[in-house]
C-alpha cells in the first residue's frame, strides 16, 4: 500500500506520499528450516538482502518534489518460531510465537525534479 503522512519541523510541516512500491528484488544466501520437537518450527535466514523501487513526493510551503527512489537493505537477519499444535479434531494451524530481525544497512537513493 502507499504511504502517506506529514512531519512537523521547525519550519513548518512536510506533507509526502510513497507509492508504486514493488520489491524487485531478495536474496537468501542462508535460510535454514528445523523442527522443534514437540512445539513448533524454526526459521532462520542469514546475511539477505532486498531491494524496493518507489515514486515519492513532498510538498512544503516552500517547495514541492517528487521522483523515483530505490531502497536497498543488506545484512538482514531473521529468526522466527512458529508453534504448530498437533489437535487431530480440526485443520493444522501454524501461528508465530516469536520473531527477531535485524538489518545491517541501509541504501535510499532518490531522483527527482524541482
Amino acid at each position: 500500500p502507499d504511504l502517506t503522512g506529514h512531519e512537523k519541523f521547525v519550519l513548518g510541516n512536510v506533507k509526502y506520499n510513497i507509492s508504486r512500491i514493488h520489491v524487485t528484488a531478495v536474496e537468501l544466501p542462508s535460510a535454514s528450516i528445523s523442527l522443534l520437537p514437540g512445539s513448533g518450527i524454526k526459521l532462520v535466514i542469514g546475511n539477505a538482502s532486498l531491494t524496493i523501487n518507489m515514486n515519492w513526493n513532498i510538498r512544503t510551503w516552500m517547495f514541492k518534489d517528487s521522483g523515483r527512489g530505490t531502497v536497498h537493505i543488506s545484512k538482514v537477519f531473521v529468526t522466527a518460531i512458529f508453534s504448530t499444535p498437533l489437535d487431530s479434531t480440526g485443520p493444522t494451524s501454524v501461528s508465530l510465537t516469536s520473531c527477531r530481525t535485524t538489518s545491517g544497512d541501509v541504501d535510499i537513493k532518490l531522483n527527482g525534479k524541482t
